[in-house]
């Protein structure tokens, strides 16, 4: 037998007895996909015959970098994402041994911009948002250092309110999403992006876009909303980005601010009216599909329309069901795996 072959034997050999090892299934990622997948989880302990899988947030890109370690019952079987998969994600796991990946679309999500429910309305454009945090905005023509200290002063029909804005961390799903619906088209819509261009060639000046100020008034949540939450909450004056499920859920404390005049809902983002919205995902290690008891039944219970469907509890909850359902459903039950990106 080649030194190959005998590793590949290894390894089958040591995943032949998860069963026995592991039989609750192992779940980590996003944030937003959190309170979801743990609906879910928890509906699935209580109707059939297998452990409450262990569901566990840290972000997407934390729970992609736990899928494609490797293969085996010290590896997770499922991870979170409210980004999509990235290239270098698949590249990861195919040095790891991850080869058959499930990307499992379970519906869409908004991204809100929230404050004190007892402060002012706010009625943004993504250009506010980026002449608000940007490390250098356009002033006479001039590429300049942010000079903004209120929103008023970035938009004269905004109130006269200290800016302080509380953005997902850079591991978080929606900080991608925030970066290329928000900042990204705030730049192009102000001008801005072709001045740095200009100013600084294409490369830096795309960067220059996603450069923020370091002046105290940008600030990362590593944590979950409920972190963000608990800052507004200390510091009345400031504005949140949450996920609008989390948003609907604390109606009592917090008021959303209208995105180019749409107000964020499930019927907005629907339809597709509200501008800064995103699919939700979780990917699946198809390897351990026959060896951690219950996977194969989560993964179709999730997507089932008792769960998934409008009538279900995650759209209860805040989820937007995606109007191709049957067809994710079908994937699911095939065990198909993801194909190249698009």
């Amino acid at each position: 037998m080649t030194v190959s072959a005998l590793a590949v034997a290894a390894s089958t050999f040591a995943f032949a007895g998860v069963a026995e090892a592991r039989d609750q299934i192992q779940i980590k990622g996003s944030s937003t996909v959190l309170p979801y997948a743990t609906i879910v989880a928890e509906a699935f302990g209580e109707n059939f015959s297998y452990p409450t899988p262990v569901v566990e947030g840290g972000g997407s890109g934390a729970g992609r970098k736990a899928l494609c370690e490797g293969v085996g019952e010290n590896t997770i079987d499922i991870a979170d994402s409210s980004s999509r998969i990235k290239q270098s994600d698949i590249d990861n796991c195919k040095a790891n041994g991850v080869n058959d990946i499930q990307e499992v679309r379970i519906g869409y999500d908004g991204i809100v911009f929230a404050s004190d429910i007892n402060g002012p309305k706010f009625a943004f454009t993504p250009a506010d948002w980026f002449k608000a945090l940007a490390a250098e905005v356009v002033v006479d023509g001039k590429v300049v250092a942010n000079p903004n200290k209120s929103w008023h002063d970035v938009n004269a029909d905004l109130p006269d309110q200290a800016i302080l804005a509380f953005i997902p961390g850079t591991k978080h799903g929606t900080r991608e999403v925030f970066d290329i619906k928000v900042l990204e088209d705030g730049c192009k819509e102000s001008g801005a992006l072709e001045a740095f261009v200009a100013a600084k060639g294409e490369k830096d000046g795309e960067k220059a876009c996603l450069a923020l100020r370091t002046d105290g008034v940008s600030v990362d949540i590593d944590g979950d909303y409920t972190e963000t939450l608990a800052r507004l909450e200390a510091n009345k004056q400031a504005i949140g980005v949450f996920g609008l499920s989390f948003y609907e859920n604390n109606t009592d404390k917090l008021q959303v601010a209208t995105m180019n005049g749409v107000t964020p809902s499930v019927e907005t983002v629907a339809k597709g009216e509200y501008p800064v919205s995103r699919p939700l995902y979780f990917y699946v290690k198809n390897a351990h599909l026959d060896v951690i008891p219950g996977l194969q039944e989560y993964v179709e219970f999730f997507v089932s329309d008792d769960m998934a469907g409008p009538g279900g509890p995650l759209a209860a909850y805040g989820l937007v069901p995606d109007p191709e359902l049957a067809k994710t459903q079908e994937m699911v039950k095939n065990r198909t795996p993801m194909g190249p990106l698009d």
